[in-house]
């Protein structure tokens, strides 16, 4: 099944759909906690806060959609009101572990110029991420006429992306060709999430 397919299998279920949104709400959490861990103690940029922020916020409102759907679902992020919750819960640390070896292993890097690196590249493979299935999901919001809107989120998002290429150009001139391997590093988790999450929709 590809993405769309798999979207409008959960949209047309309100539990599946209650479960897709605190799924995604999981995940920007996850992604501001990560931020956060990233930090330095004191040299903390303006970006970086933002950026926090934001995921957090990204968070609150996925969770507060769970609203316009029927039967007051999901209240936590339990195991049962996930979907592929083994796989959603590991997806940031796997790719944060597989990244950090691969930019530890060319830059030679350790401590927090490690996690900075990391975080640039990481926080970039998640944006073009996202800037890819949050469009399609507000396209299968859109079609079946759903009160849920991510709208904001595909906004916010798009500047996220323009940010992280920014302090990309400055981290290494030629941060495209780390950033192709990252990209697809996450592409192969991506894959495996939906799949697992294909068949978890078949059972």
């Amino acid at each position: 099944m590809n993405i769309k397919t798999i979207l409008e299998s959960i949209v047309s279920d309100n539990l599946l759909h209650a479960k897709w949104l605190n799924t995604l709400s999981y995940m920007e959490n996850a992604g501001a906690k990560k931020i956060s861990a990233s930090e330095h103690k004191e040299n903390v940029n303006l970006i970086i806060l933002k950026h926090a922020a934001e995921e957090h916020r990204h968070a609150y409102y996925l969770k507060k959609q769970l609203g316009k759907l029927e039967g007051d679902l999901c209240k936590t992020y339990t195991n049962s009101e996930l979907l592929a919750p083994n796989d959603t819960k590991f997806y940031l640390n796997a790719l944060d572990v597989a990244v950090c070896r691969y930019l530890k292993q060319h830059f030679n890097l350790s401590g927090y110029e490690l996690k900075f690196a990391a975080y640039l590249f990481v926080t970039y493979a998640i944006e073009v991420r996202a800037d890819e299935l949050y469009p399609i999901y507000q396209d299968v919001l859109t079609a079946a006429s759903s009160k849920v809107t991510v709208k904001s989120i595909i906004l916010e998002e798009e500047g996220h992306l323009e940010e992280m290429l920014n302090q990309l150009k400055s981290f290494d001139e030629d941060w495209e060709k780390h950033a192709e391997i990252v990209i697809k590093i996450e592409q192969d988790m991506f894959n495996s999430w939906m799949n697992n999450l294909g068949k978890q929709l078949l059972n």
